[in-house]
């Protein structure tokens, strides 16, 4: 910062601050920009022995004595009651009070020696803490001789867990010490792992997902094998731990993240595992990841309950399958064989080698079947998908700077920023929220004017610190008011970097106040306030969160927004780990005024309401049409939604078949409905049959273009409202849409295509879900002959993805009624909420956490405001929750 301080007078102190920031904030989002990582699911291996494993039951606990035997073969340990340590039934626990405990009476030499000789260990324990005031810290585990000498100890040091080992670059007291987050350590019952590995890296876990980690570098040469093995006090007495332990089990080498999440999802009391079991479970993960993909993606658009040809259907186990592979050997195995000669599937390219070699190993293992039916809309994405981090859109940037400092940047952000490009249905898809240096020229111009429009002085002043360019003050100050702009406390080493910046402006003559402005534009431009970032594994999956990055999921799910005062002290107290609680806090959100513009946003998204900022009709064609009737058409919409899912809390899939809707006096002049007053008024269309709900809005039906075409809605209908999946079509077939001639109506043009042999086999899957809105013209009219004097139809049927029998409907009323009441519709609705919150396509592996929101919100209504709640305490949106 030399070079600052030298040039920097008083007067433009400011401006070249800018540039400086400019520059850093250059570097550092470039950096963000392309943050990927390896993908985030992995297969799981198997686990290694424990050297020493202690559990509670009849079977390992000595009833005359109270003695505790290690259930481990490596070598025989036994832990003696000490004071009123024993165990219970409810089941086999370790009830610890007083200054009880137990303790082996002889040193465990051959413990302490298996893990000096490797360097590495990991302790997995299953706890329920008795109080969250312990202290000292109290010893929960340990392998030592004193209270200040010791090998390693884990412990709880008040709301937090506490870890101390020793090595030749640390204390004998093992510190400094690893601990977990303030609010970690609570009265649940928790699974706990600490791990050490040979090159000095320290982990610890807390149910299945990464807490902490650090460094104890050094060897352990100091090792004392003179040490003892106690559970839940010192070897001597004096610091006694409170509460449940279930089990506890020590390994002489570091175990990964996987294994560790294994461990987790077994429980604290896992049954015996047998060679059929365990073999049982490997077939199943291969028919999960590696069979199940395959099929969908290659067998279903000709096996599936529709279609079915050769009487085969792929998407569940079926007599005809299990008939056509009861064969002596995989050389006569009619599927196998047709497969192996690319003969399947036909008229579309071969299985690649690594498929074919799935499908053969799973044949020669009797071909388990683990799904239930396989759903191919489940694995149009590879479950190994990358990390992205998530940079806030431009709704979410507008909120977010609202909510740090409370200022409305909404004209100028959606005018200079570059626009979020809509990927797989959405705009704040991941990995297409890239930063270019657009983007940071914006982001910089926008932080100058954000803080041009602050009265900074009385904006940091209720931070309630001196105005004192002091070192303690300043860092104070930053401290404070980072925690609120970038949503999370700071880190020392943020701290540093920003009070350089403050050092700099006074070293260049400016001011308390210039030194604020700086702080903040630097806050403002900071990739933790542009971006979502969170505390992330080396696979660049989400590790443990803390309960600041919980409340920012939270807040972002509900809001699109930066977590509230509320939600920020909660934090702060570690309450976000209770389920009750996080629900209180949820509905508290949803009452807010946010929680209805964010969930604007997904509907603008999900229906790209956007299109009808460029639609312009053929003027000969449509020559009533006026421009100013497309923001109407997406008024309509946003109000249509406003006052199901708000005002009314109706289900979801109200949506469709609702019979009222919004329009000014033009806007229901153009649908053929009596204009009422001037300005916007609600419509009753519980008259008019043919219209009512989303489907019969003209910001919806204009997707159709002009013509009105039967494949874009159809598809619409398919992808959107069913979440049904068809091939591309081949890339030397003309797309261009067929219009209607006199004589020849565009449902006619349809059916022909359905009926060709080259294009009906993927045409009948969407098509006829547009037939039920024929009627509607492209800019969704209603008339009973087209423009060339064709009469039109309403009559059609709907095939559901993944059944044989197709429902009929005569009347477009009729249409909106089935996918109203059709549960397909709900589950497809909150997998597209799910995807929005999420910031990405979902897999395979998301499907089960999907589908128990989707039944948890049904229970509830199916509305909006369920399906939030559900999302809120699922493993989908935080991480380390059991498994539905």
């Amino acid at each position: 910062m030399r070079w600052i301080r030298k040039r920097f007078s008083p007067a433009h102190c400011q401006l070249k601050l800018s540039a400086y920031f400019k520059l850093w904030t250059t570097a550092c989002l470039i950096l963000m920009a392309n943050a990927l990582a390896s993908p985030g699911h992995s297969q799981q291996p198997s686990l290694p022995a424990p050297i020493a494993a202690f559990s509670f039951s009849e079977r390992t606990i000595n009833q005359a004595s109270g003695t505790v035997t290690s259930s481990a073969n490596s070598f025989a340990l036994q832990l003696a009651p000490i004071g009123a340590a024993k165990p219970v039934s409810e089941p086999a626990v370790l009830l610890l009070r007083g200054d009880g405990f137990l303790s082996t009476k002889q040193p465990a030499e051959k413990l302490s020696r298996a893990i000096r000789s490797t360097g590495a260990v990991t302790v997995s324990l299953w706890c329920e803490p008795g109080k969250v005031d312990q202290s000292g810290p109290a010893r929960i585990v340990t392998l030592s001789l004193s209270p200040t000498e010791r090998n390693f100890t884990i412990g709880q040091d008040g709301n937090r867990f506490d870890v101390r080992f020793r090595t030749t670059k640390t204390s004998a007291n093992g510190l400094p010490s690893l601990s977990t987050p303030s609010g970690t350590a609570t009265r649940s019952r928790t699974h706990l792992v600490f791990t050490r590995a040979s090159d000095g890296q320290t982990r610890i876990y807390l149910n299945g997902q990464l807490a902490a980690k650090g460094n104890a570098n050094g060897t352990l040469a100091n090792w004392n094998n003179k040490a003892k093995l106690a559970l839940g006090n010192e070897v001597t007495g004096g610091r006694p731990w409170q509460g449940k332990l279930l089990n506890v089990s020590i390994y002489d080498r570091p175990i990964s993240q996987p294994q560790v999440a294994m461990l987790f999802q077994q429980g604290h009391n896992p049954k015996p595992i047998s060679p059929q079991e365990l073999r049982l479970a490997k077939l199943e993960q291969h028919f999960r990841q590696s069979v199940a993909p395959v099929v969908a993606k290659n067998c279903l658009q000709c096996h599936d309950p529709a279609t079915a040809e050769g009487d085969l259907i792929l998407d569940q186990d079926s007599e005809n399958f299990r008939e056509l592979i009861d064969v002596d050997s995989l050389d006569e195995n009619p599927f196998w064989l047709s497969i192996l000669n690319d003969e399947m599937p036909k008229d579309r390219p071969p299985l690649q080698a690594d498929e074919k070699q799935a499908i053969k190993r799973w044949l020669k293992d009797d071909a388990v079947w683990t799904e239930g039916q396989i759903d191919p809309a489940d694995y149009q994405y590879n479950a190994q998908q990358p990390f992205f981090v998530r940079r806030l859109t431009t709704p979410e940037y507008i909120r977010s700077v609202r909510a740090a400092v409370g200022i409305d940047i909404a004209k100028a952000a959606k005018m200079k920023l570059p626009q979020d490009l809509r990927a797989d249905g959405f705009q704040n898809t991941a990995y297409n929220l890239t930063v270019d240096l657009n983007h940071i020229e914006t982001y910089n111009q926008l932080a100058k004017q954000i803080v041009a429009q602050m009265d900074v002085v009385a904006f940091v002043k209720p931070f309630g610190h001196r105005a004192l360019l002091t070192d303690n003050e300043m860092r104070g100050l930053i401290q404070s008011m980072g925690t609120q702009i970038l949503r999370g406390p700071l880190s020392d080493q943020e701290i540093d970097s920003l009070r350089g910046i403050s050092t700099s402006v006074a070293a260049a003559g400016g001011d308390y106040e210039a030194a604020c402005r700086a702080t903040l534009q630097a806050l403002l431009q900071s990739p933790r306030f542009l971006y979502r970032i969170e505390n992330q594994d080396r696979r660049g999956a989400a590790a443990f969160l803390d309960d600041y990055e919980i409340a920012n999921r939270l807040s972002y799910l509900v809001c699109g927004a930066p977590p509230d005062a509320p939600l920020l002290a909660a934090a702060k107290r570690g309450q976000l780990r209770d389920s009750d609680n996080i629900r209180r806090h949820v509905q508290r959100l949803l009452a807010s005024p946010q929680a209805i513009e964010h969930s604007e946003d997904f509907l603008s998204q999900w229906l790209n309401l956007k299109h009808l900022d460029s639609l312009q009709p053929n003027e000969q064609r449509f020559p009533n049409w006026r421009p100013p009737l497309a923001a109407e058409m997406q008024t309509e919409t946003l109000k249509f939604f406003r006052a199901v899912i708000w005002e009314e809390k109706r289900a979801l899939t109200a949506l469709l078949n609702t019979q009222y809707t919004f329009c000014t006096p033009r806007l229901a002049k153009h649908y053929g409905l009596s204009p009422q007053a001037d300005g916007w008024q609600r419509y009753d269309l519980s008259k008019v049959a043919h219209r009512g709900g989303l489907l019969t809005h003209g910001s919806v039906l204009s997707i159709g273009g002009d013509e009105a075409s039967m494949v874009t809605r159809g598809l619409f209908v398919l992808k959107e409202l069913l979440r049904g999946t068809v091939n591309d079509p081949p890339p030397c077939v003309d797309t261009s849409p067929v219009a209607a001639t006199a004589n020849v109506s565009a449902r006619e043009i349809s059916e022909k295509r359905i009926q060709n042999q080259a294009c009906g086999g993927c045409h009948q899957r969407f098509e006829p879900l547009a037939f039920g809105l024929e009627k509607f013209d492209g800019l969704g009219s209603f008339m009973q002959r087209d423009h060339h004097g064709n009469a039109l139809r309403e009559d059609g049927d709907i095939l559901i993805p993944g059944t044989a029998k197709p429902l009929l409907f005569s009347t477009s009323a009729q249409l909106m009624d089935t996918l109203a009441n059709h549960p397909r519709v709900h589950h497809t609705l909150v997998w597209k909420l799910c995807q929005f919150a999420k910031g990405r396509p979902l897999t395979s592996e998301d499907a089960p956490f999907v589908t128990q929101i989707a039944k948890q919100a049904a229970e509830n209504g199916g509305t909006y405001q369920a399906v939030i709640e559900a999302m809120a305490v699922s493993p989908l949106i935080l991480p380390g929750r059991r498994t539905p």
